[in-house]
């Protein structure tokens, strides 16, 4: 069946004519590197996204996680609470410090930190809590920042998935100490490569933007030991771009993710917290029996792509070789499947992937 049908990937990044006009009028001017896009870019996210947080634009979302714990003051004998059922890029960006990443267990709806776990491993050690709003969800910041408030820890937010989630009302990324937002081409929006992190902090700003710059804000004058996390103009003009088409993309993703709560059947969808606004970086659906097979089955005989985010916990990566007991965690990794969600389906990919995911489902039951 799949050699007569066009493949639909499981996530697709969006450059269009625009996007193209920004790079070359950026390439004209010859100004390549952090300029004025990049302020400009950082001024008009603030104020789009994360109600006029501070915005500091970096190369990567992996690098905003690890200056933005280190501008939060993170280091070698510290410990930060985060998940493990996420991308390595949140534990490794504590270890990068040199502080310790305490591995806790997520709670089952939305797959983000629970608070119960999180307290259970809290020590005379750590000093923050950093939560993932995995695929799009906002993690329960209000239960993790009142836990975070009265033990006396800070609140990170690794938001790399969810530009324009809210919590009780609030965007993500305007609870935490600092928050990072990722720029990689599969999110929802895009800057080529990059990340942005935000605070309320004027000093933690500051911090950010001396250690993206070899520690200095003037030239010369170094200040700390920094590193070369500059975004350059190039990037910066894509994400302007972006950013004036992310809240259609946000409304045709939960439109599309609509159209999959209503047709469904056999699986687990995704359900939405009553107070929470879910931007589905991706609709990710449980499937407890041969979920690999299941994916597989759906590219070869459906010709549509799918993705297991995450297969193995980072506690039991390689990199780590944990041994914490995170069953919630075990069986996302075991059972969850990402479908495409992303804004360039047609009606018609919607309805192939509702009845191959239906049939599919069926088959096995």
């Amino acid at each position: 069946m799949s050699e007569q049908l066009e493949f639909i990937p499981a996530a697709k990044p969006i450059i269009g004519d625009e996007e193209r006009a920004a790079v070359d009028a950026v390439l004209a001017t010859g100004m390549l590197a952090q300029g004025a896009e990049v302020a400009a870019f950082e001024t008009e996210f603030s104020a789009h996204l994360v109600d006029g947080r501070h915005a500091v634009a970096v190369n990567s979302g992996t690098a905003g996680l690890h200056l933005g714990l280190l501008a939060a003051g993170v280091g070698p004998g510290d410990e930060v609470i985060v998940p493990s059922f996420t991308f390595a890029a949140t534990a490794n960006s504590v270890a990068l410090t040199g502080a310790t990443p305490v591995f806790a267990d997520i709670e089952p709806d939305y797959f983000a930190l629970d608070a119960a776990s999180v307290a259970s491993v809290i020590t005379e050690r750590t000093v923050g809590i950093m939560p993932v709003h995995l695929y799009g969800h906002p993690a329960d910041v209000v239960a993790l920042g009142d836990l975070a408030s009265s033990r006396g820890l800070q609140l990170f937010e690794d938001a790399a998935q969810a530009h324009g989630a809210t919590k009780a009302g609030i965007p993500v990324g305007a609870f935490g100490s600092f928050a990072m937002f990722s720029l990689y081409p599969t999110k929802n929006m895009t800057s080529g490569e990059g990340g942005i992190v935000t605070t309320g902090s004027d000093e933690v700003a500051r911090r950010l933007r001396l250690l993206r710059n070899q520690g200095m804000e003037k030239q010369y004058e170094n200040e700390i030991v920094g590193f070369n996390a500059r975004m350059t103009n190039l990037h910066a003009a894509i994400g302007r771009v972006q950013l004036t088409k992310i809240d259609a993309w946000t409304k045709k993703r939960r439109d599309n993710a609509a159209f999959f709560d209503a047709g469904l059947e056999g699986v687990v969808t995704p359900p939405v917290a009553a107070d929470a606004t879910h931007v589905y970086h991706q609709y990710t659906i449980r499937v407890s029996d041969d979920r690999d097979g299941f994916a597989q089955a759906l590219r070869e005989e459906y010709a549509i792509g799918s993705g297991v985010y995450y297969p193995i916990p980072n506690h039991r990566l390689p990199s780590f070789q944990r041994t914490e007991d995170l069953p919630e965690t075990e069986r996302a990794a075991a059972e969850v499947l990402s479908l495409p969600v992303h804004p360039s389906l047609s009606r018609g990919d919607l309805e192939r992937i509702v009845t191959a995911v239906n049939a599919l489902a069926k088959a096995g039951s």
